[in-house]
């Protein structure tokens, strides 16, 4: 699996152990940057790694910064990106099996090394479970295309 990741000065050392992880599990890992822990605006990089996931250039992001709130509003901006803001093991998890989340934020300033390898590596590891969660991934997909969610059929699949 190819995985950008990127961070601003606050989740920088986050994101130098993210890379740690992600080349442990054997996957390809591009980095967009901050490249130190000197300030940096977190839409930049936020936008550099949504934008690869969402043109196909990656299969999914890691975005790290102070709270991870910043880097999640930016991604979620970009259309076909469902960025989720995960502080646990359980939000991971679900993010994907529920919601196909493609770009995971995490805090640099909250999260521990110990809990960060236990986020990635569930996040990496589940799949989108599909069946009812896929139309509501369908509505949100309509949303972003300017159309009432509702309209979405419910047996749609």
């Amino acid at each position: 699996m190819k995985i950008v990741v990127g961070s601003d000065h606050r989740g920088f050392e986050a994101k130098q152990q993210i890379k740690a992880i992600i080349a442990q599990l054997g996957h390809e890992c591009i980095d967009v940057g901050t490249t130190d822990s000197n300030p940096v605006d977190y839409p930049d990089p936020a936008y550099l790694a949504a934008m690869a996931v969402a043109k196909k250039q990656a299969d999914k992001a890691i975005l790290a910064c102070g709270t991870g709130i910043g880097m999640s509003i930016t991604a979620n901006k970009i259309k076909g990106i469902r960025a989720a803001l995960c502080h646990d093991e359980l939000s991971a998890q679900i993010s994907r099996h529920h919601n196909d989340a493609n770009v995971l934020c995490v805090s640099g300033d909250l999260t521990g090394e110990v809990l960060l390898r236990k986020i990635v590596e569930v996040w990496l590891s589940t799949e989108f479970n599909g069946g009812r969660h896929l139309r509501r991934i369908r509505k949100i997909t309509a949303i972003e295309e300017g159309k009432e969610p509702r309209e979405v059929k419910n047996n749609a699949q």
